[in-house]
C-alpha cells in the first residue's frame, strides 16, 4: 500500500508540474507581444488587486517567492507606474506596495486577454471534454486551496499580513 501511494504521489507531482508550462504555452505566448510584463509582475499585480496594499514580505509570502525577487519585480512595476510605495505613518521602516489606477487598468487588460485566449481555445473542445475539464479544474483548485489553508503561509501571525 505504501509503494502504491508513493507511485500515485509521483504521478500527481508529474501531472501538476506539467500544468503550468502547458497553460503558459497556451496563454502567455498569445499576448506576450502585447504585454511587456513578466509572469511574476502579473502575479504581483493580481495579489495587490486581491489583497490591497501589501508589504514586500507579504507579496513574497502570497506568491511564494523570495524577498529579493519581489524587490526586483516591484522596482520594475514602480518604473512603469503600475504600483507605488506607501510609507506607514506610524513606522517609516514599514513600506507597503499598492497598485495604482494604471496598474488596475493594466491588470484588467491582461485578465481580459487571458479570458479571450483561453475562451478561444476552450471553444475547440467537445461538450464532454469541457465538462471534464470544468469538474477536474474545480477539484484540483479546491484540493490545492485546502492544502494552502492547512499550511497557512500567510496567516495573521506571519509576516504575510494584509493591511
Amino acid at each position: 500500500m505504501i509503494e502504491n501511494n508513493e507511485n500515485t504521489i509521483n504521478l500527481v507531482i508529474e501531472n501538476l508540474t506539467s500544468i503550468l508550462p502547458l497553460l503558459s504555452k497556451n496563454v502567455m505566448r498569445a499576448f506576450r507581444s502585447q504585454i511587456n510584463l513578466s509572469p511574476g509582475a502579473i502575479y504581483t499585480l493580481g495579489a495587490l488587486v486581491h489583497h490591497g496594499k501589501l508589504s514586500m514580505s507579504g507579496i513574497g509570502c502570497h506568491l511564494l517567492i523570495p524577498k529579493p525577487h519581489v524587490t526586483s519585480v516591484v522596482d520594475k512595476l514602480i518604473a512603469e507606474d503600475l504600483v507605488e510605495r506607501l510609507y506607514d505613518p506610524n513606522d517609516r521602516r514599514i513600506i507597503y506596495i499598492q497598485i495604482t489606477e494604471k496598474g488596475i487598468e493594466t491588470f484588467k487588460k491582461i485578465k481580459s486577454l487571458i479570458v479571450n485566449v483561453l475562451g478561444q481555445k476552450l471553444q475547440l473542445l467537445t461538450d464532454e471534454q469541457l465538462q471534464t475539464l470544468l469538474t477536474s479544474s474545480q477539484q484540483v483548485r479546491d484540493i490545492l486551496m485546502g492544502i494552502l489553508k492547512e499550511q497557512q503561509p500567510c496567516s495573521a501571525s506571519s509576516p504575510c499580513k494584509t493591511e
